[in-house]
């Protein structure tokens, strides 16, 4: 039988299997990534204004003209958001700023792992996929020093199965 001093030590070990050495804070996406949005997103621009200058879209009712603003706001708010998002690393988990932040906190943590996309890691970064209870979270890591903590993480996670 165990004390309750050894079940409690037990269980703040549990719950506190990683903890960052220092806060790690960097762009969520990579300039390569951001160069790529770039272009899609002019891209993206310029077609939906071929299209309104072919097409006679005043002349369309309005859940016409509202499903075409709706787009093109959104379109505006996604590539701000990618110029923008960042992601943080701290003592009290993983957080990443985007339209909806993330936020995951260590002790809900059971499992993390890298994922990545062969040969194109160059425009893609590998991300952090972590796992609480049946739910899973991806983060993006845009920086040198945000990955190699997502290596650590993935590591510690891997080695504590």
């Amino acid at each position: 039988m165990k004390s309750a001093a050894e079940k409690n030590a037990f269980n703040s070990t549990e719950m506190n299997f990683y903890k960052p050495e220092k806060t790690i804070s960097g762009p969520a996406y990579g300039k390569g990534f951001k160069l790529f949005a770039t272009v899609m997103t002019i891209g993206l621009f310029a077609y939906g204004a071929s299209i309104a200058l072919r097409f006679p879209l005043l002349q369309y009712g309005v859940g016409v003209k509202a499903l075409v603003f709706g787009a093109a706001l959104m379109l505006a708010i996604s590539y701000y958001w990618f110029l923008r998002a960042r992601t943080t690393i701290d003592a009290a988990g993983i957080h990443q700023t985007w339209l909806f932040d993330k936020k995951v906190e260590w002790r809900d943590v059971r499992g993390a792992k890298m994922i990545g996309i062969p040969y194109l890691s160059w425009l893609f970064p590998p991300r952090m996929v972590v796992r609480t209870g049946n739910s899973f979270t991806t983060f993006n890591g845009g920086s040198r020093e945000v990955l190699i903590e997502f290596a650590k993480i993935s590591l510690a996670f891997q080695m504590k199965r």
